[in-house]
């Protein structure tokens, strides 16, 4: 007898689902390294001239490849993605509610990545 798997769909944020601290802000992140690491690829960087490039060691390049981006501030990571030829825009505006109207202190807004490598 097979034993019985149980699924649940998730949100859009993963480190929301896994109730991590500052979740929004390590979605943002992921995305950001998640783009850096496509622009790496792209020009068949290895991870040595891809540091170069960003100012920082292999070692590091490896780690942030890996996931391990706490340590950096967006500030940094937007820095790292300029380094790329590309530039980065930040766009605030209204937020359409989820459903109907949104509840009153209801977080409904989201970031999202729109690139193109050249």
């Amino acid at each position: 007898m097979t034993p019985k798997i149980e699924i649940t769909k998730g949100s859009e944020n993963i480190f929301a689902d896994l109730g991590l601290p500052d979740a929004d802000m390590h979605l943002v992140k992921a995305g950001m390294v998640a783009e850096l690491y496509r622009f790496a690829n792209a020009r068949k960087l290895t991870q040595t001239q891809a540091g170069k490039l960003m100012g920082i060691s292999q070692p590091e390049v490896s780690r942030l490849f890996k996931g391990n981006f706490r340590e950096y501030s967006i500030e940094r990571l937007i820095g790292f993605l300029t380094a790329f030829d590309h530039d980065v825009e930040i766009v605030v505006r209204p937020h359409k509610a989820v459903v109907g109207k949104a509840r009153k202190g209801a977080r409904t807004g989201k970031i999202t990545f729109t690139s193109a490598i050249a």
